[in-house]
Parts: C-alpha cells; sequence; structure tokens
C-alpha cells in the first residue's frame, strides 16, 4: 500500500501527489507501487524492494540520487501463546526533496510519524526526517525490551504455580526474543556508525545533536538486552531447578509410601507360608488375627511418624 504524506505544521497530513517535500509510505507494497515510486523518483527498483525481504542486513547504500539506509525495527508478534516481539527491516531512501520508506508490515515507529507525535519533523528535510525515526526506533526497541521484562517477572510470581512447564516454555520464547533483538541492535549500531561518517547524509548541528542521541539510546538498549538476557537466563534455570526438587519431592513421597505398604505386605506374605500353625507366632491365639493387624498397624503408624520427622513424607 502507498500513502503519501507532507509536513503542514505542527503535524502530518495526506498528500495526493508525489512531489518536493512529501513523504511516501509504502507498506507491503505492491510491484505496481513500487515502480510508480521508482520511477517518479528515479530509484532503483531492486534498492526500492530489498528492504521487503525479512533476511536483508541493515546496511547503508550511498547512490547517484539517493541514499538508502535499511535497519530493523521492532514488532509484536505471539509465538506459541506468548506475546513476545520480533524484527523486521524497514529502508528509508533520502533523495534531495523527498523521503520514501519501504517495509513488509506495518512499522509501529512509523505510525509515530503519522500520528505527529515527533516534535520539529519535517517531510521536506530528509535527513532530519531520517534522523528522527532512527532516534524514536532506538526508544521502541527499549520499550520492547521493558515489556520483555516484565512479562519475565510475571513469570517469575507463577514460578510455584502447578503451570511450571509451559512458564518454562514462556521464558524460553522470550529468550529467543532477546536474541533476535540483540542481533537486529548490533546490526542497527553499525548501521548508525556507517550514517555518522557518511558524508552524503549530514545534517545541520541540531540534527546531528539527534543522530548522537539515536546512537547512545541504541547502544544503551544493546545494553539493557545483555542484561535482560542473563537475568532469563538464570530465572529459567531456577525454573528448571524448582521443576527437579517438585520430582524429586515426589519421587522421596512415594518410596515412603511404597516402604509403609511394604510392611502388611510382609506379615501377611509370612502368615501366609505353608508352614504348621504352631510354628507361627499367635496362630493359635484367640483373637490372634486382631492383634496381628493391630500390631502391624501400630508399626505403619510408628514408620509413617519417623518418615514424616525425617520429612520424607
Amino acid at each position: 500500500m502507498l500513502t503519501l504524506y507532507r509536513t503542514e505544521k505542527p503535524t502530518i497530513v495526506p498528500a495526493d501527489t508525489l512531489e518536493a517535500g512529501v513523504w511516501a509510505c509504502l507498506t507491503a507494497p505492491a510491484n505496481e507501487e513500487l515502480a510508480y515510486v521508482a520511477d517518479t523518483l528515479g530509484i532503483d527498483f531492486d534498492d526500492l524492494i530489498a528492504a521487503t525481504d525479512p533476511e536483508e542486513r541493515a546496511r547503508v547504500q550511498v547512490e547517484v540520487g539517493y541514499s538508502l539506509v535499511i535497519f530493523d525495527v521492532p514488532i509484536a508478534e505471539v509465538r506459541n501463546d506468548v506475546e513476545t516481539h520480533t524484527t523486521i527491516p524497514l529502508g528509508v531512501i533520502l533523495t534531495n526533496d523527498c523521503v520514501v520508506t519501504v517495509c513488509s508490515a506495518e512499522a509501529p515507529v512509523l505510525e509515530l510519524l503519522v500520528k505527529g507525535r515527533m516534535r520539529d519533523l519535517d517531510t521536506a528535510k530528509p535527513i532530519n526526517f531520517l534522523y528522527h525515526v532512527l532516534y524514536q526506533n532506538a526508544l521502541m526497541f527499549q520499550r520492547a525490551l521493558s515489556a520483555i521484562n516484565w512479562r519475565r517477572i510475571r513469570f517469575e510470581e507463577r514460578i510455584g504455580s502447578p503451570a511450571s512447564e509451559a512458564n518454562l516454555i514462556g521464558m524460553h520464547e522470550l529468550e529467543s526474543t532477546l536474541v533476535y533483538l540483540s542481533t537486529s541492535l548490533r546490526g542497527n549500531a553499525n548501521m548508525l556508525r556507517r550514517v555518522d561518517r557518511s558524508a552524503r547524509i549530514r545534517g545541520t548541528e541540531e540534527d546531528e545533536e539527534l543522530l548522537g542521541d539515536a546512537i547512545i539510546e541504541n547502544q544503551q538498549a544493546i545494553e539493557m538486552a545483555q542484561i535482560y538476557h542473563d537475568i532469563i537466563d538464570g530465572t529459567r534455570e531456577l525454573f528448571s531447578q524448582v521443576m527437579e526438587a517438585r520430582l524429586n519431592t515426589v519421587m522421596r513421597r512415594l518410596t515412603s509410601i511404597t516402604l509403609i505398604l511394604s510392611i502388611p505386605t510382609v506379615i501377611g506374605g509370612l502368615y501366609g507360608m505353608n508352614v504348621k500353625l504352631e510354628y507361627m507366632p499367635l496362630a493359635l491365639t484367640e483373637h490372634g488375627f486382631a492383634i496381628i493387624c493391630l500390631v502391624t498397624v501400630i508399626i505403619c503408624v510408628v514408620l509413617s511418624y519417623w518418615l514424616w520427622r525425617k520429612k520424607m513424607l
């Protein structure tokens, strides 16, 4: 889908034609829309479609008449009934007087632009536009990481619940998400350094400060991802240890119960042997059966109390 916007301070409004000062937003675009933008702005079709490849890496490419910047942006998704995040490439193409964004899905960072939540954003200033997107994208990574950490805390609150197996799967999904985010953040860090060193992608002094802020925020997001990954790894180990301890407790109790039940089994087996009655204690005694049953119960109760004192029952 191709949508055109332009800045009318202090908001961003839809535009009718692709002309100077317009932002062309391509979201899951059709080939016809890509061809229209490529022909109108003189952009190579392959460069325009590059960001729609989910495996495309973050990079900076300078061509005659335009510059291409591709970086990863976080989006929410659900895997194994767990709300997590993943990343997809977003391409920003800067021409002399227009800016084009290309993405295979709706990117939350672009929604912020459309809603006019970025101060001093001007679609007629492509470099300023790019720096604003890079800065807000770093902040969105931080929000995604904070959401992951919040879900980790929720999992920890249920660490003693019977559904720990499901919690363990959920922790694994969060850990996998952190791997994806960390990889994308490192790729974005390399891209930001390339942008900072590029002579073609240079803005005003104020713009350069915004780029510096984006680099700092991205580095902070990398450090957050590493910290949260270490914490989640430790939490997952804790889940495993709790489940193992719970299994050991069940096995210990089953062993204790088996030991208690073996007492009447042994006594019953002895009195069931094919020997003369006079050789069996209490076999010829009045109420002998009741006495034997009572002795068996007493032995079982004493053994149960001893096992309980030893915390084995």
